[in-house]
């Protein structure tokens, strides 16, 4: 499909190019906006409804800050497609999540306009709470806004930032996005002519000199003027609900209409000028100006690509996740025990199916990770038995609870830890690298990780009815690959297979081992025998493992995890203490932070697809075979 071209989308480089452009010329833009955000996300993927809903925000946020001067937080990210639009990225649009092209979320690296990388929810308040506090330390001009979602506002880190922040003097605003939940009850014509007229600059202006007047004057100006606070206060409470954000020192106005251009920026102009923390609260609509979005922000919250004139994503391949929540279902109508929690990730994680079937048994607990183990511990202290299906990149956020909420206590709770390895376009911030080298690092913590569906079945149903602590299993994102006409499913801890005397072994689990056997007849077909050691159970690896190719010669170990701390460390050292004497080589990632690319295009650049697997094991026969030449020479 052609690129769109946008006529008043080429004149913007900056947001102050907004300026220039009239109230007609600017709606045009926000059509325009659109179109290109449509257009990109049905080519390349990526989160839809998110960005069609905040495209005035962004547009209002624009005329009256100025970044990079100005800092805009964006929380999570995934709505930052306009943001980018308007700062000097329209060229390279067509690039998002493509590899070497736009990043999906804000990046540092990217735009000295993003001020701050982001990918995980509810960090925004707390990063731009210190970016407020840098600017008065050091004296720096400038404002400072964050932009949070209501579903982000679940999140506790959320709640922590806006209780440290109401504590301070200094401006900062922050601009809560409501597209799902009523914050505060309609509360009638004159308290709305009331947040409007609070909102006028002139209002502002005004109320600040009289307060400074008041308090220079001698004696009795202090106390009157704190006599009309309180007199106001109470006259706010009587023609308004309190807001928790009020309560937290706050100003707090809203909420207005999220689509109104002109509203939104004469509230932030005169939010600019309030001497203390501001709250904002806008409504908007997910998906506003594509009627499939409209009609199902849900479906295109994060989507692939998809056609634009019927909204047809295409056929779904069976996924991990798809057999996850049917298994899960299966086992619940077994067991009445058995709970799913989920972090707002219902549909992602495939608990969908779940959520309908065992109504009474379905947890959502918003994006509160921390909350969902402690929360699962609980459960589990009760009697139930909980599944908290979670991507790995979530999980990291609540690796204390997982110790002192659950290991510590010797709770029993399953962990389906979706998303683990690469995971794509999605890119550096939501790359699963990290859940096996943390959770080796838990006491009693029990980790399988399926290769195939049927694995992941039978694996799940072992965990469910036997097992003790924290029990998971780790599978990757997608479809299964390429299976062996010689692979046998189990739950046993490790399985061999080739022939027992090869001198060269591959050692590795979860999606790799379908590279890894690939690689295997490859190099079979070409004279070259190996064995394979597929680790079925990770955490903890079986030592009877490492005395299976103890013999060998070589030893190679692909991991699609970071290298520090994860499982071919491990296996090194329990190849070491077996007294093996061969060579080993572990191609683990070595740089963690894996950049945005197709998710099998990044796994080829890593060298662990079946062609890399396949070139570093030759690599190393060339070596071994000069070495031993050498020798005998």
């Amino acid at each position: 499909m052609a690129w769109f071209m946008g006529k008043l989308l080429e004149k913007i480089r900056s947001p102050q190019d907004l300026r220039q452009l009239s109230r007609p010329e600017l709606d045009s833009l926000c059509e325009e906006m659109r179109e290109a955000i449509i257009q990109t996300v049905s080519d390349n993927g990526g989160h839809l409804a998110s960005n069609l809903g905040v495209v005035e925000l962004t547009v209002a946020l624009g005329l009256v800050f100025s970044p990079p001067e100005d800092a805009l937080v964006w929380d999570v990210g995934h709505q930052s497609y306009p943001y980018k639009l308007l700062t000097g990225r329209y060229n390279e649009f067509s690039t998002l999540r493509r590899e070497g092209g736009l990043s999906g979320f804000p990046n540092r690296d990217e735009s000295p306009c993003d001020s701050f990388t982001s990918g995980h929810s509810s960090a925004s308040i707390s990063s731009a709470l210190g970016l407020s506090e840098a600017c008065r330390l050091q004296s720096k001009d400038g404002y400072v806004v964050a932009v949070i979602g209501d579903g982000a506002l679940t999140g506790g880190l959320s709640f922590e930032g806006l209780n440290n922040a109401g504590q301070h003097r200094r401006n900062l605003i922050v601009i809560l996005n409501d597209n799902t939940m009523s914050i505060s009850k309609n509360v009638g014509s004159l308290a709305r002519y009331l947040t409007y007229m609070r909102t006028k600059p002139g209002y502002i202006k005004a109320k600040s000199s009289v307060e400074d007047a008041l308090g220079h004057l001698p004696l009795v100006g202090k106390p009157i003027a704190r006599l009309m606070r309180r007199v106001k206060s109470n006259i706010k409470k009587i023609l308004y609900n309190s807001t928790i954000f009020s309560d937290l020192g706050f100003a707090y106005y809203g909420p207005f209409d999220g689509h109104n251009i002109k509203e939104l920026s004469e509230t932030f102009e005169a939010a600019k000028l309030v001497r203390k923390p501001v709250l904002i609260h806008v409504r908007t609509y997910k998906g506003k100006g594509y009627q499939y979005a409209e009609q199902s922000p849900t479906l295109y919250h994060g989507i692939s690509s998809f056609d634009v004139d019927t909204g047809d994503p295409g056929e779904k391949a069976q996924s991990f996740s798809d057999v996850f929540g049917q298994t899960l279902c299966q086992l619940a109508r077994e067991d009445d025990r058995i709970c799913a929690i989920t972090a707002a990730m219902a549909e992602g994680t495939g608990l969908a199916g779940f959520r309908q079937q065992f109504k009474g048994r379905f947890y959502d607990v918003g994006i509160a990770e921390e909350h969902a183990v402690t929360f699962s511990g609980g459960l589990a202290v009760g009697g139930m038995l909980p599944v908290f299906a979670v991507y790995s990149t979530f999980l990291q956020r609540s690796y204390d609870q997982l110790i002192h909420d659950v290991a510590m206590q010797k709770i029993k709770i399953l962990l389906a830890i979706d998303r683990a390895g690469i995971v794509g376009e999605d890119g550096m911030t939501h790359q699963g690298l990290f859940d096996v080298a943390f959770l080796r690092t838990v006491p009693g913590v029990t980790l399988y990780s399926p290769t195939y569906f049927q694995e992941l079945r039978e694996q799940l149903a072992y965990l469910a009815k036997g097992g003790s602590g924290i029990c998971a299993v780790r599978y990757p994102r997608g479809r299964e690959l390429y299976k062996p006409s010689y692979f046998h499913s189990g739950i046993e801890p490790f399985s061999v297979y080739g022939p027992p005397e090869a001198e060269t072994c591959i050692v590795t689990y979860g999606r790799l081992f379908s590279f890894a056997a690939e690689a295997a007849d490859k190099l079979k077909a070409c004279g070259t025998d190996v064995k394979l050691l597929k680790l079925n159970r990770v955490i903890p690896i079986e030592c009877a493992a490492a005395r299976e190719v103890i013999s060998c010669r070589q030893v190679f170990f692909f991991e699609e995890g970071i290298r520090q701390g994860g499982a071919g460390e491990h296996f090194a050292s329990l190849l070491l203490e077996e007294g093996f004497a061969g060579k080993y080589v572990l191609r683990a990632i070595d740089q963690p932070f894996v950049k945005h690319a197709p998710m099998f295009r990044a796994l080829e650049t890593l060298g662990l697809n079946a062609e890399g697997i396949m070139k570093t094991v030759l690599e190393h026969f060339g070596e071994e075979e000069d070495r031993l030449a050498e020798k005998e020479a």
